[in-house]
């Protein structure tokens, strides 16, 4: 009785397709789009922010972006940490260069160099695929960082190599810099994955995503039936490395404000967005986001629980943080391949007959 679909018919073909065809799940829609606007920013804090908000925010667009190359396309990537420090770097320059720009362009800008630069690395998967691809954006990781780390002109000549934000402000409200509200950074980074996730929603959704999905089931077919491989596969490494930097772009800026690439985009970030897509389900958008949101809240919890609540040494609690996770990972590809979203699909599909038997 809680989620039924009596009486909720469709009288155009537009309307059926439309990427919430069921009341339940609009209502439910707006909802969360309500709560994450309008309410959140009035009791958020600095805590809150910087430990939950903030980092699910863009590991979020971050996870879509490789989730777009590799659930949808079938493209393997360990270059994310890599590209996110493109678009880190990117938008430093930006705003040392132009400081009058608006820092929402830069951001933007700042995600059309990451994939232009995606595109470059992206070009092997048209000779190779699987593992040899891995292996190619594994080395694209270490090549950017190295990069990043050893041409001076990338971090302005500092002698100590690390960047820092200036500060910025969107319609006078600083949203980089030391003097920030938690609100405002919170909402400068919701819009920007309100956005994304809209964008790649319909990009799923449509011709476009119809070819990433005929190319990952299988390429030769595909080409047979008129899809073109190197448009359909650049073109998912040019969109993943456009939300990736955008990713990098607002970790840097807006989140730490200062960074060291080595340490911050350096193969365990790569790692990690990619466990966020295992866990949350390849080739979908809300496992984007449940994914993140498991791997962000873990830690958190861990900390809360065992050390603030059960006196557990830090450390114990980081190594059982890795155990989950890697023990998740093996339960997901062995008994749930498509994560977190199948089980929500799944609950969905009982809620529609409940209280019957399926």
């Amino acid at each position: 009785m809680f989620y039924r679909e009596a009486g909720d018919f469709k009288t155009s073909y537009k309307a059926d397709s439309q990427t919430f065809p069921i009341k339940f799940d609009r209502y439910r829609y707006y909802v969360v789009l309500f709560v994450a606007f309008a309410l959140i920013p009035l009791v958020i804090n600095d805590y809150w922010v910087n430990a939950i908000f903030m980092p699910f925010l863009i590991y979020s667009i971050a996870a879509i972006g490789l989730n777009i190359l590799v659930g949808y396309c079938g493209q393997v990537s360990l270059g994310t940490g890599g590209f996110m420090a493109v678009g880190a770097y990117a938008v430093y320059k930006l705003m040392t260069a132009f400081p009058e720009v608006n820092i929402f362009f830069h951001v933007i800008l700042a995600g059309g160099i990451t994939a232009f630069v995606g595109v470059l690395f992206g070009l092997p998967s048209l000779r190779i695929k699987g593992f040899y691809l891995a292996v190619a954006t594994l080395a694209a990781q270490f090549f950017l960082v190295w990069l990043f780390n050893r041409v001076p002109w990338f971090y302005n000549y500092s002698a100590s190599g690390q960047i820092s934000a200036p500060e910025r402000t969107v319609f006078g409200v600083e949203v980089t810099g030391a003097n920030t509200d938690a609100w405002a950074t919170y909402l400068f980074c919701l819009v920007f994955t309100f956005v994304c996730a809209l964008i790649a929603r319909n990009l799923t959704r449509g011709a476009q995503g119809r070819k990433w999905m005929a190319i990952r089931d299988m390429d030769i077919a595909a080409e047979i039936i008129g899809v073109d491989p190197l448009k359909a596969k650049l073109s998912a490494f040019a969109v993943s490395s456009f939300f990736v930097g955008i990713s990098g772009a607002l970790f840097f800026a807006v989140y730490l404000g200062a960074v060291e690439v080595g340490e911050v985009f350096g193969i365990n970030k790569s790692f990690l967005v990619l466990f966020m897509v295992i866990i949350g389900g390849l080739g979908s958008i809300f496992g984007s986001f449940a994914g993140a949101a498991f791997l962000v809240l873990l830690p958190v919890f861990l900390k809360n629980a065992l050390v603030g609540g059960l006196g557990w040494p830090t450390d114990l609690a980081a190594h059982l943080e890795f155990m989950i996770v890697g023990a998740l990972i093996i339960v997901f590809l062995i008994a749930e391949p498509h994560g977190l979203a199948q089980l929500w699909r799944v609950a969905k599909e009982k809620l529609r007959l409940w209280p019957f038997p399926h």
